[in-house]
């Protein structure tokens, strides 16, 4: 078994593990059980780990001046397709709903090959960094000419962001009434034994993995039961969490009923897709006996209202899911869908659809930070990331709240009310990603050159 660890990864290769303090922070957001804020803060971190948190401490490594800022944790992103990244504002696409935008879009992504897969990849953890995201999963489902899931994670490793890597799938194509084309399906099969490979290859289940693997068959239309029963016994059987979309729009509960005689919710639990371990994309359309069922089964939800918005596919009922006790992280999805893969504008998103359907007190804007932070380290099962406290991991997201953004807020903590929505500097594993404003570990400028490039190849063969 090969395990992705620090070691693979070329930037952490070549930084030192010497102590980094954090000094004279603005603001302090912990994202702890209690919320607790500090003003006037220094963070020490050692190893990799968040030593301590307090005024006045001292080191003698690296120090790093943030004062006019706020630290928050990384933002921790539970749901994304990195590969469409290539696909933006694509033409017939733009003002489809989900099915159609899928119909639209399918010929273009059989065209991709690794290379297609890896920049895209890259593209999309670039700017998720900018955008204060430390962690995320991917949603590959589709392999056509070559491309592995192993592309993203190479692609990842260079990046430097903590990577959730999920092996999707497909097997019913429009021939069998499916959705997806005939030349995008799988054996079922041959699905089963390469989640088995990538697992084996790449999962990390310690503390402070960079590397931990999904398996994610695509979507209720466009697998059969079967492969989402085998996925999910295949997944308790290897340690790994099960992630697919559900419930994603009023189509997709129509499905559900016409093909399977039952609601999204009882389908998920009839095949073994709810617990811990499970997270589901959208839950747009669930409906209260849904939520209770999400709720006691701890099933936890990536919600993406960009991306919602974005296809019409409606606004989930995320108020009602957090009452029940649901646990609920964001999610950006993928830029064909949502054009921008922004996870602080996402959050700002999540609290003004919920304030449109629920009133003006639905959700704060602390609260939706911490849906940012603490909800998704939840969903992806991470207890050591997502908070500012002694012990864990150094993921730390810098917003300098002295420019024109937040001048004149009189909360700068507020940040998705009024506050920049790129980072100044990034921390991963207590090294810098981002450092004033720019990507530290891969030359930003050569990889949109090179995405661009690819773009117009795509464009130019059809």
């Amino acid at each position: 078994m090969r395990i992705f660890t620090l070691s693979h990864f070329p930037f952490y290769k070549t930084s030192s593990m010497a102590e980094v303090l954090l000094k004279g922070a603005a603001h302090v957001l912990t994202m702890d059980d209690a919320g607790h804020e500090h003003a006037g803060c220094d963070i020490l971190i050692r190893d990799g780990i968040i030593a301590a948190v307090g005024p006045d401490l001292t080191t003698t490594g690296q120090k790093i001046a943030v004062d006019g800022c706020v630290v928050t944790p990384g933002l921790i992103n539970t749901h994304h397709h990195l590969y469409q990244t290539l696909t933006r504002a694509v033409p017939g696409g733009q003002d489809a709903l989900l099915f159609g935008w899928l119909q639209t879009l399918y010929p273009i992504w059989a065209r991709f090959g690794p290379e297609d897969m890896f920049v895209s990849t890259q593209t999309g953890l670039i700017e998720l960094a900018l955008s204060g995201c430390t962690t995320t999963s991917d949603h590959l489902y589709l392999y056509p000419n070559g491309a592995r899931l192993d592309d993203t994670i190479a692609a990842a490793a260079e990046v430097g962001l903590r990577f959730h890597p999920t092996r999707g799938s497909m097997s019913i194509g429009v021939s069998d009434g499916g959705l997806p084309p005939d030349t995008l399906v799988e054996a079922e099969a041959a699905i089963l034994d390469d989640c088995i490979r990538v697992v084996d290859a790449f999962h990390d289940p310690s503390p402070g993995a960079m590397v931990r693997v999904g398996l994610a068959p695509c979507s209720p239309f466009s697998v059969s039961r079967d492969l989402m029963r085998e996925t999910a016994l295949l997944a308790c059987d290897k340690g790994v969490m099960l992630h697919t979309h559900l419930a994603e729009n009023a189509q997709d509960v129509a499905y559900s009923l016409e093909k399977f005689g039952c609601r999204p919710g009882q389908y998920a639990q009839d095949l073994g897709w709810t617990g811990d371990d499970v997270w589901h994309a959208h839950c747009v359309m669930l409906d209260a006996v849904e939520i209770d069922l999400f709720a006691r089964t701890r099933t936890g939800v990536a919600h993406c209202p960009c991306s919602n918005c974005r296809l019409g596919s409606g606004i989930a009922p995320v108020r009602a899911m957090l009452d029940a006790g649901v646990q609920v992280g964001l999610g950006v999805d993928g830029s064909a869908s949502n054009d921008a893969a922004n996870l602080i504008g996402e959050a700002r998103q999540a609290m003004l659809l919920q304030r449109v359907a629920q009133g003006a007190d639905a959700m704060s804007a602390r609260a939706a930070l911490r849906l940012a932070t603490r909800g998704g380290a939840q969903v992806l099962g991470r207890d050591d990331v997502g908070q500012i406290v002694p012990g864990m991991r150094a993921d730390l997201a810098v917003w300098d709240v002295s420019g024109i953004e937040s001048a004149g807020s009189w909360d700068p903590a507020a940040l998705v009310l009024a506050g920049p929505t790129r980072v100044r500097d990034l921390f991963v594993e207590g090294r810098g990603v981002v450092r004033d404003g720019r990507v530290t570990t891969v030359d930003s400028d050569a990889v949109i050159a090179r995405q661009n490039r690819l773009a117009r190849r795509l464009a130019d063969r059809l």
